[in-house]
């Protein structure tokens, strides 16, 4: 049904660069949903990655402060805007917001929004909406890793790590992990042969295993190592690089560790030698935005169906009420846990 009525939200603020304490707690009256709108009332959103950066002032196009954080939320749809499908009101439904989505009810695109299969849990599709899409389309578009192959998950027990593992194992793909040791028994469970990401000689450890190469590494971590992933890569075989964790808490400009990571990726990908490597963006291509809107929705509805499956298993490390979103973001930020730390309502 259309509204024109105000609902009261609960926004988790973030006013600068501030340790997690310093996350605002705020409400204010979220006014009816727009033309092409709907209001969604929260069930679970999630700390990624880039709330992590974010609050370092070190995520590559974050907006100036302060906003609310939220990367991506599952929820049900509570109103819809003028000419809207009001056959949606009722029914849960996943986005990917980059910010936003730390707040109890918030209004979002209708175009935005991908079902949320009735077997699967809140929680779970949230743990896989960026995640379980980033994994897939770094596995199956940017990588296109074929059935046999082995591949290497950098921080393979994190949100997309852990994914990558099983979307890779569901393929008929062989991978190598790294985690830290209290994680190598989560690693085997799902299929993967773990490696310790502190071990001064992991990338000897790695050539020990797959001495021919691998077909792609998956790198997360950027910085001075992304040299050794590029050498893990055998010829025809591509280096996926996703992230610059390595220099999330260097001071400095927050583009340039992102911009030095495409110089690097740019030379090797022209290097006459049969390699190829990338630096994965979730938002490329959002110029075209029916045509992205249309894969994010694709690639999504597929992950969300191998969740209610039964194939893929989200891992979720934790769940913490909306009120406590600062302590959620502390222990993600720990990197002692294992899949994501969600949040609910």
């Amino acid at each position: 049904m259309t509204s024109t009525a105000l609902t009261r939200t609960t926004e988790i603020v973030l006013p600068g660069e501030v340790e997690p304490t310093g996350l605002q707690v705020t409400e204010r009256d979220l006014p009816a949903p727009a033309a092409g709108q709907v209001a969604l009332r929260m069930e679970a959103t999630g700390v990624s990655f880039a709330e992590q950066q974010m609050r370092r002032g070190k995520y590559y196009d974050q907006p100036p402060y302060p906003f609310v954080l939220g990367y991506d939320v599952v929820g049900t749809v509570t109103a819809v805007g003028a000419r809207g499908d009001a056959a949606m009101v009722g029914h849960r439904y996943a986005a990917v917001t980059k910010i936003g989505g730390w707040a109890s009810h918030l209004l979002l695109d209708a175009a935005d929004l991908v079902a949320v299969p009735d077997e699967v849990g809140s929680a779970a599709a949230e743990a896989v909406a960026v995640n379980g899409v980033t994994a897939w389309q770094m596995l199956h578009r940017t990588a296109k890793v074929a059935e046999g192959g082995a591949i290497v998950v950098l921080g393979a027990n994190g949100g997309v790590g852990s994914l990558l593992v099983q979307l890779a194992r569901q393929a008929g793909i062989t991978v190598i992990g790294t985690a830290s040791t209290r994680h190598h028994d989560l690693l085997r469970e799902l299929g993967a042969t773990p490696v310790d990401y502190r071990e001064p000689d992991m990338y000897q450890r790695i050539r020990a295993l797959a001495p021919e190469g691998v077909d792609a590494v998956f790198d997360h971590v950027g910085g001075p190592g992304l040299t050794e992933s590029w050498k893990l890569v055998r010829r025809g075989g591509t280096l996926v690089s996703y992230g610059t964790a390595a220099t999330k808490d260097v001071a400095g400009n927050s583009q340039l560790p992102v911009l030095q990571s495409f110089a690097r990726l740019g030379m090797w990908n022209a290097l006459p030698n049969g390699k190829n490597a990338y630096f994965y963006n979730f938002w490329a291509g959002r110029r075209d935005l029916d045509t992205f809107r249309a894969r994010l929705r694709g690639d999504l509805t597929t992950v969300l169906r191998l969740v209610a499956e039964g194939v893929l298993t989200p891992q979720i490390a934790a769940e913490f009420p909306l009120n406590q979103a600062a302590s959620a973001l502390q222990l993600a930020e720990s990197r002692t846990v294992a899949g994501k730390v969600v949040i609910v309502a």
